[in-house]
C-alpha cells in the first residue's frame, strides 16, 4: 500500500466532507476511496471515520491521524518544492487571497504589474470576503484586513483602513451634517450588513470605551457598492471601509462626516504561514506587493 497515497485521499475526503466528493476531487471512483481509506485502516488496525451517506466524521483516532498526515504531506511536498529549485529561483504557481473589492482596486493591478516581472510564476488569486485558512485551503498568503487572530501566521503590515461615515453633498445640505455620533440618531442611514456586527448599530470611540448608536436604517444592504450608491444618490448616511468608498468621495458624489469620532483604523497585512524555509516566489510578491500597497493606502481618505 502507497501509505502517502492513502493519506492524501484520506486527507481530501475529510476537507471534501465525505468520500464521495472527494472522489469527484481527485477524479476518481468512489469505490477507489472507499477502498483505500478502508486499506488504511486495516493497516493501522483501527476506525478512522465514522461513514454515513452523505458525510463522515472523524473518531478520535482520526482526528490525530489527519493532523498528522497533514503535516507529513506538508513536509514532502515543501521537500518537492526545494528539489525542484522554488528555494533558488523565484517559480512555480503561487496561490493569493484577498476581499473582493479590495483585491480588485488595490491588489490586482499590482498582482498584473508582479506577473510581469516575474515570467517564471504562475498565479491563482481568489477573491473572497470570508478568512481563508491558508494550511487548509493550501493558500500561499492572503490579504488580510483586521486583526490577525491567528499567532501562528506570519504578516507585513501594508497600511489600515478606516471606517467612515459618509453621505451625500444633497442629503447634508438638506439634514445637517451630524457633528457628534448621537446626531446620527436623528438621521435616515444605508447600512451595510457586512461591516458591523449588527447593522441597525454603528460603534464608536475605542475599544475600551466604545459608544454604540442604534441608527435608523432607511435601506439594509448586503454590499459595499450597494451602500455607496445608495448613499450617493441622496437617500442618507452610510458607514463603509475608505477604500470602499474613495472613488465616490474623489467625484464629489460623497462628503466624509464624523472623522474626529472615527474607531481605530484595521490593519492591512500580508499574511502567510512560516514554515523552515519561505518559498522565493512567496519572498518575490511580498517584496514587490508591499511597498506599493502602502502607497496605494497612503492616498485613502
Amino acid at each position: 500500500m502507497d501509505r502517502l497515497h492513502a493519506m492524501s485521499i484520506l486527507v481530501a475526503a475529510v476537507e471534501a466532507g465525505s468520500l464521495s466528493a472527494a472522489g469527484r476531487r481527485l477524479g476518481m471512483p468512489l469505490a477507489t476511496v472507499s477502498r483505500k481509506v478502508s486499506d488504511l485502516e486495516a493497516h493501522l488496525k483501527t476506525r478512522l471515520v465514522n461513514r454515513t451517506s452523505r458525510r463522515l466524521s472523524l473518531t478520535d483516532a482520526g482526528e490525530s491521524y489527519v493532523a498528522a498526515s497533514r503535516r507529513i504531506l506538508d513536509a514532502v511536498e515543501e521537500a518537492e518544492r526545494g528539489a525542484s529549485g522554488e528555494y533558488s529561483t523565484p517559480k512555480g504557481e503561487l496561490i493569493v487571497s484577498a476581499p473582493i473589492l479590495f483585491g480588485r482596486l488595490h491588489v490586482l493591478p499590482i498582482v498584473v504589474e508582479f506577473l510581469e516581472a516575474y515570467p517564471d510564476i504562475d498565479m491563482r488569486f481568489v477573491f473572497s470576503d470570508r478568512i481563508v485558512n491558508l494550511v487548509d485551503e493550501r493558500v500561499d498568503l492572503a490579504v488580510r484586513i483586521g486583526e490577525l487572530p491567528d499567532s501562528s501566521l506570519l504578516a507585513t503590515r501594508v497600511g489600515s483602513i478606516r471606517r467612515i461615515v459618509c453621505g451625500s453633498p444633497r442629503y447634508l445640505a438638506e439634514r445637517g451634517t451630524p457633528k457628534t455620533p448621537r446626531e446620527i440618531r436623528e438621521h435616515d442611514c444605508v447600512t451595510f450588513e457586512g461591516l458591523e456586527s449588527a447593522g441597525d448599530v454603528w460603534t464608536f470611540g475605542t475599544a475600551k470605551k466604545p459608544e454604540p448608536i442604534a441608527v435608523h436604517s432607511r435601506l439594509v444592504v448586503n454590499t459595499a457598492e450597494a451602500a455607496v450608491d445608495a448613499a450617493s444618490a441622496g437617500l442618507g448616511l452610510t458607514r463603509v471601509l475608505s477604500y470602499q468608498a474613495a472613488r465616490a468621495i474623489h467625484v464629489g458624489a460623497l462628503e466624509v462626516a464624523l472623522q474626529e469620532f472615527e474607531p481605530m483604523p484595521w490593519p492591512v497585512s500580508l499574511a502567510y504561514t512560516g514554515g523552515r524555509f519561505l518559498p522565493l516566489k512567496v519572498r518575490a510578491f511580498i517584496d514587490f506587493v508591499a511597498p506599493r500597497l502602502r502607497a496605494a493606502l497612503t492616498g485613502e481618505p
